[in-house]
Parts: structure tokens; sequence; C-alpha cells
């Protein structure tokens, strides 16, 4: 059947009020080897949603995580909220095989909590706004 292929979802990525895009600056950090890696497993989320385990894991509080294995021998992580027809990406670490700080999860918790409660404002672009495509 023409266009019933897979239907990518975007990924948009956290910005702070100063302009930084946290993730986008973290991958655009890594080696070529390591970023194409983190890529691939991004761009099987956003074609293949709804992904489980090993790929991709529930936190809790809506925050899922995209865990890659990457070929310098360390784990990428990056935690992002599906809503409102998108994933709002938040952060991005490296660590050996250690789990993600918990100490971080509330403030993630309360950025998905502000993506619900500012309802669908998915289609336009604002300055206020702290997410970008």
């Amino acid at each position: 059947m023409p266009g019933s292929g897979p239907h990518k979802i975007p990924v948009v990525f956290y910005r702070t009020q100063g302009g930084a895009e946290v993730v986008r600056e973290w991958l655009r950090s890594l080696n070529d080897a390591d970023r194409q890696a983190v890529g691939l497993d991004l761009m099987r989320v956003q074609y293949r949603w709804p992904v489980g385990m090993p790929l991709c894991r529930a936190l809790g509080d809506g925050l899922w995580e995209v865990r890659t294995s990457l070929p310098s021998n360390r784990i990428a992580r990056v935690l992002f909220s599906a809503q409102r027809a998108a994933f709002w990406s938040f952060t991005g670490s490296l660590r050996r095989l250690r789990r993600p700080q918990r100490t971080t999860w509330p403030l993630r918790a309360a950025e998905t909590a502000n993506l619900k409660n500012e309802g669908d404002q998915h289609g336009e672009e604002e300055e206020s706004s702290p997410f970008h495509r």
C-alpha cells in the first residue's frame, strides 16, 4: 500500500533560556563512530515507536531512556519524553556501566509535566519555547 511506510516521529531538543541545546551539543561532542551509533538508535526509536528493551526503557513519570552501546566501550543514554506527537529530548550522558543518577529525574519529570500543561503547541515555534527541532 503506497504511503503506508513507517511514520517518523520528530525529535525536539531541549533549549535552555540562554539558547543552548544541551543534547545536540553533547551529540556533536562525540566522535564520529559514537555519534553515528547514538543517531542510529534515535532513528530506530523515531521510526519504530513504541520500542522496548534493550534499546529503550521507561524510567517512570513519563520519562524514557534510549541506551546505546558505543564503539568506544561506553554506554550513551538519552532521556526523553514522548509528548504531543514528538520526542522531547532532555539530556544525554556517557556512562561506563552505571545507571543515570536518580537525582536528575525529578527535574526531567518536571519538564515532562510542563509539556503536558502547556497544551498542544507542537506545530508552533515560539521564541519562549525551550524546545527546538
